[in-house]
């Protein structure tokens, strides 16, 4: 690179494209640590700073923002959400027809506090008003506000409220469209498209650090929400209306509540205190809007059309929200369940719940269940978090919401014993009326016997009670870990397969009069179960028309939910015309609906084909994930690559010494997917597919062409190789070359680095990570052979002009995070020896600032040299010294030379990271 090139996305732009030349003289040259390379030498000879570095991120920040606003506006199309608000306002064959069709939820939109919580406040602003065709993209601040759990309660609550204003555009317009058509029939109309719920704060899968009582005040605190808005709503239409001041009373009353729940009540006096306050029987205490949604119905009958509209609109709000903001999930973990129900069991201590005696004894348990009595000083004093939640959930209907069902979401459930376990509690409590117990089916044991669990499972007689009861069965599907574990196109397979065996045990078991609510806990990147194709391909990628058909076909109603996953699906509903946009293009779409006379997809009737290439991908991902090599280059650098972006931590925690044997099971699924994107390549998308069809390229590529299906999975992996870089990948692997470092000053050059330089390349000897990343790098490579023979063989339907540009911005990125990493080396091996403290060395310190994790290195480098310290002059003594003759020893120099510099580079190494993942379209 010249020096006299200015440091701009152009120049290194053009740079990099003429590096790319030369991998045709020489096929290992890798232009993108080359370019690291030639920034590194500039950033150490003076010629350029890290503050040239920030002004040239700062623009591309900027770029991936716009890249994200774009992507956004191309999947919802803001500026056709009118076109499609009227044409849902057609005739679907008459009233009854249009009454059925709008009365049942296309789909239940679960807002989920998953660690995405990438983008700061105003760059999703700026993101969110772009996307709605607002005001162009402009730089913003990037100081990250700490992400605790009431930042993310914050942000969904904003995020539901949007979307709830969104729906009730939707039923306004379906109420104002069957008045025309129907003037005779149009009050009967009671339309229900969408639900929401929300598992933020009740989650306690994976986490110990929400107390119950902070479960119980964001509920009170979303009622005291939710009854202000009704109280508005109702306001605007009627400002004298007679239930104003009763909804108004229950709000102050609950908002009183919602706040002495929000503090700390381990205190027995002061929890005694608030539960009676809240439990305390009066006139300001709203239970059920039952009785609110009748008078305003009933008043809807008698008033003239334009405020009846808005009466029924409103009934409409509360029949689907109930006393919240949306509905509620409480989560919790199987083996939490396990815990509980042993101590009821005879020798349940050391039983296998798998076995028939413990189903035999469980079923005894659920038939005998006797409802008990329970308050708050019952949850207080209980210790099992399974039956705490059951509590809870008890003293939520008792005295919050008595109408709104709750879900009760296993994770790792694997067994039928699990569900029955939680039947028990449930009827234990009194509340097996209102709450869905939903199994989630995400680990490969899970999806692989998962038909052979709801078979088992439905043929119950406790649980088949239960199901009419409810009217519903209820599972989850998780796409996270099934797609870290199996690899997201096998998992993605495996799901649908799973959603057809639950049509077909509903079926055999004589369920097919209640309905089937699918749960997919999938993610907005690619890496974990959205689909980035577009709206159609997001909505049937989890839930596939040919899932749909199975229970279509069986006669039995399906209830879709989807999960709008943090920060990222949050971005959806940011804004009043974003959240629009994106509730009538899925009910455009109609996920609950299929046409079960399609002809069949030829990927489900050439199993033959199809099977094999599914299990080929499925042992490729595998081999990875049991691979040393992966295991080691997705860990080199622990999580430093990324930024927090949620409340609940992302990985267990190790010691220094463990550092290089960390399991892939103690990062959580979406920093993994996260750390992929970083790398530079989504190994858990493209991996497998091209060798999956080696030997047999032209009947795969046949089925693929032929089946929609097919072109979906297609769609997906093109669209993430179209952003993967296998140079990029290696690349990180010259970070820790021995002879790399130890050939960089050679004859001469870069003398004011050479004792660094040795110094590195003397302790890089014997790491590992150089020859991990070029074996994983040449497995890619292999791989990759093989898959571009098949896309030669399959068209692309989706070719994107932009992808070239995307691909040249990822990798000028990475050139400049590589250059700053070299840069932090270097500082880090310059920094003057210091004595041993508190069992932490020198050389962990290096180690730490090689695997980023950098706070900790630097805080043991500050300690080392102090900024201050004291002297003598700083004590009133009477009392003279001549002892020290001087002040203490300077560090000014060091932390300015050395420990402020890697600072300062890791910072904009986290903000590319966030770049980055906009190139990507989501944290993960």
């Amino acid at each position: 690179m010249s020096s006299l090139q200015p440091l701009t996305f152009a120049t290194l732009t053009h740079e990099l494209r003429e590096l790319h030349k030369r991998t045709q003289e020489t096929p290992l040259f890798n232009p993108v640590f080359q370019l690291a390379h030639d920034l590194s030498r500039k950033l150490e000879a003076g010629e350029i700073s890290l503050e040239d570095f920030s002004g040239l991120i700062a623009e591309l920040e900027t770029r991936s923002l716009e890249a994200r606003a774009d992507r956004l506006c191309d999947l919802v199309t803001p500026k056709n959400t009118s076109a499609r608000m009227t044409g849902f306002c057609r005739d679907k064959g008459g009233f009854e027809a249009f009454r059925e069709h709008w009365s049942h939820p296309q789909l239940h939109v679960v807002f989920t506090a998953h660690p995405t919580f990438l983008l700061t406040p105003e760059q999703t602003d700026v993101v969110a008003e772009a996307a709605g065709g607002g005001k162009a993209v402009s730089p913003v601040a990037v100081e990250r506000p700490e992400i605790t759990l009431q930042y993310e309660h914050s942000r969904a609550m904003a995020a539901m409220a949007n979307a709830q204003d969104a729906r009730d555009a939707i039923n306004t317009s379906l109420l104002q469209c069957a008045a025309g058509e129907w003037p005779d029939r149009w009050r009967e109309l009671e339309p229900l498209p969408f639900r929401f719920a929300s598992w933020v704060g009740y989650d306690m899968d994976g986490r110990t650090d929400i107390k119950w009582y902070t479960s119980i005040a964001f509920r009170l605190s979303e009622k005291a929400q939710r009854l202000g808005r009704y109280a508005d709503r109702l306001e605007a239409i009627d400002a004298g209306h007679a239930l104003l001041d009763a909804m108004r009373k229950a709000q102050a009353r609950t908002e009183a509540s919602a706040q002495e729940f929000a503090g700390d009540l381990s205190d027995r006096a002061d929890l005694s205190a608030a539960a009676n306050r809240l439990t305390e029987e009066g006139d300001d205490k709203l239970l059920s809007l039952a009785p609110v949604i009748s008078q305003l119905e009933e008043e809807a009958l008698g008033c003239e059309q334009d405020k009846a509209v808005a009466l029924k609109a409103l009934a409409a709000a509360m029949r689907a929200d109930g006393l919240g903001m949306g509905l509620i999930h409480f989560r919790v973990n199987a083996k939490q369940l396990h815990n509980a129900i042993r101590s009821r069991i005879p020798g349940g201590a050391d039983l296998d719940l798998g076995s028939q005696g413990a189903l035999n004894a469980l079923r005894d348990l659920v038939k005998g269940a006797e409802p008990l009595t329970a308050n708050f000083a019952s949850l207080a004093v209980e210790s099992s978090t399974a039956v705490r939640q059951f509590l809870a959930m008890a003293q939520i209907l008792k005295h919050v919401d008595a109408d709104a069902p709750i879900r009760m979401l296993v994770a790792e459930c694997e067994q039928p014993a699990t569900v029955l376990a939680a039947l028990y509690f449930a009827k234990l409590f009194g509340i097996e009326d209102k709450v869905d117990v939903s199994p989630l089916f995400e680990t490969e044991t899970a999806l692989e016997h998962g038909g052979r669990f709801l078979d088992a499972l439905l043929k119950e007689e406790a649980f088949q009670s239960y199901a009419q009861k409810r009217g519903r069965i209820a599972i989850q599907t998780g796409f996270s870990d099934a797609g870290r574990f199996v690899g997201q196109i096998p998992a993605s397979l495996a799901i649908e397969r799973l959603q057809g065996r639950l049509a077909n045990a509903m079926s055999a078991n004589g369920l097919t009069d209640v309905a089937a609510l699918v749960f997919n806990t999938h993610g907005e990147g690619m890496g974990r179960g959205a689909h980035p194709g577009g709206f159609k391909d997001r909505l049937e990628w989890p839930m596939s028309p040919w899932a749909r058909r199975r229970f279509a076909r069986a006669g039995i109603r399906l209830e879709p939910e989807a999960s709008f996953q943090g920060g990222d699906g949050y971005l959806f509903f940011a804004t009043p015309d974003l959240a629009r946009a994106t509730l009538s293009t899925i009910a455009e779409l109609a996920p609950a609906e299929t046409d079960p006379d399609a002809p069949t997809d030829p990927f489900y009737r050439r199993t033959d084909l199809s099977l094999d290439f599914y299990r080929a991908i499925k042992d490729e991902q595998q081999d990875h994930l049991e691979s040393r090599t992966y295991s080691r280059a997705v860990t080199a650098f622990g999580l430093g690559l990324l930024n927090s972006t949620g409340s609940r931590v992302s990985r267990r925690q190790s010691d220094l010494s463990a550092e290089r044997e960390m399991s892939l099971r103690q990062i959580r699924a979406i920093p993994h997917n996260a750390i992929l994107q970083q790398l530079g390549y989504p190994v858990n998308i493209i991996a497998g597919v091209g060798s999956a069809a080696e030997g047999n390229y032209e009947d795969i590529a046949e089925l693929l062409r032929e089946s929609p299906r097919g072109r979906q999975i297609m769609r997906l992996v093109r669209a993430s190789n179209a952003l993967a870089s296998i140079k990029t990948v290696a690349a990180y692997g010259e970070l820790f070359n021995s002879a790399y470092w130890a050939s960089r000053p050679y004859r001469g050059t870069e003398e004011h680095l050479a004792r660094a330089c040795e110094d590195l390349a003397e302790y890089l000897i014997t790491d590992d990570r150089n020859g991990v990343f070029r074996r994983l790098a040449s497995r890619l490579r292999v791989d990759a052979l093989k898959l571009h023979r098949l896309f030669d063989l399959v068209p692309d339907e989706a070719p994107h002009p932009q992808r070239e540009e995307a691909r040249r911005t990822i990798g000028v990125l990475q050139s400049l995070r590589l250059a700053l990493l070299q840069h932090m080396f270097l500082k880090a091996v310059s920094v003057p020896a210091f004595s041993r403290a508190n069992d932490i060395s020198r050389r962990d310190v290096l180690e730490m600032v090689f695997t980023l994790r950098v706070e900790e290195a630097l805080a043991q480098m500050r300690r080392a040299f102090p900024a201050s310290y004291p002297v003598t002059d700083d004590f009133a003594m009477a009392e003279t010294s001549q002892y020290p003759r001087e002040g203490g020893e300077g560090y000014d120099a060091i932390r300015r030379d050395y420990i402020d510099p890697i600072e300062e580079a890791h910072g904009l190494n986290l903000r590319i990271s966030t770049a980055i993942a906009n190139m990507f379209g989501a944290h993960g």
